[in-house]
């Protein structure tokens, strides 16, 4: 192989084959191909005039794998579990199930691998994603991605248009400026939010610089996947046709 180029875990990562984790387990079993040739060592250089593809097999694995949406309550953790607090994948059983006629029954290898492709405080409520698909991780929290995330948000204090105006464009959080956000009052008391960046509790610190204390927050959509009908506490799978 070439000592020039990128790396190839990097190269098929950024073409979207999969994530680099997925990427180096699929070279180490022999399932990517390199302009035809089998490669089984990840710390390899790529050209990009080389074609670097999955082998079937790989693909046939990536089309078992689930995305999950479920209806986060307030009270449980997103990611690892804290001291007395339970995890919101714990909601992900078969009694949980929001099932429609077409959709899988729950199985437990659908948690193999399985994590969580954003955060939800835990006083916050509403959709998670949880996927198996580095793909999927990738395009939610990928650095360099900007996916719309909708929010609805009950507050307290004074919200006439200048406090509304400084939540849309003029806040910083840790030093660093914020992205421009759309930020609209839906009735006396409710804002609706929407955000293309994450940071750590990002709205309710948000509203505490514009003197707004946070009294309920629930998300209802990432990218084009809204969270509708879905019952507190349930779960669905993404169907197919849904797509972020």
């Amino acid at each position: 192989m070439p000592n020039e180029g990128e790396w190839l875990v990097k190269r098929m990562a950024h073409d979207g084959l999969c994530s680099r984790r997925e990427a180096d387990a699929f070279v180490r079993k022999g399932l990517v191909l390199v302009d035809g040739l089998i490669v089984r060592e990840p710390a390899v250089r790529v050209l990009p005039s080389q074609e670097v593809r999955l082998a079937p097999k790989a693909a046939a694995a990536q089309g078992s794998w689930v995305t999950i949406l479920l209806n986060k309550p307030v009270g449980l953790v997103s990611g690892t579990p804290e001291p007395g607090k339970s995890p919101a994948v714990s909601l992900i059983t078969a009694e949980n199930q929001e099932r429609r006629r077409g959709d899988p029954p729950f199985n437990p290898r659908h948690l193999a691998g399985l994590a969580p492709a954003g955060r939800l405080d835990i006083d916050s409520r509403g959709l998670m994603v949880f996927t198996q698909d580095g793909r999927i991780a990738r395009l939610l929290v990928g650095e360099g991605h900007a996916v719309e995330k909708e929010y609805l948000v009950r507050v307290t204090g004074e919200c006439g248009e200048s406090v509304l105006a400084r939540l849309r464009n003029g806040l910083s959080l840790d030093g660093q400026a914020l992205l421009p956000a759309r930020v609209e009052r839906i009735n006396e008391g409710q804002l609706r939010f929407v955000l293309k960046e994450g940071r750590k509790r990002q709205i309710r610190r948000m509203c505490e610089l514009a003197g707004l204390e946070v009294t309920g927050l629930k998300r209802v959509r990432i990218g084009r996947v809204v969270l509708g009908g879905l019952p507190e506490g349930r779960w669905r799978f993404l169907r197919r046709g849904e797509s972020f």
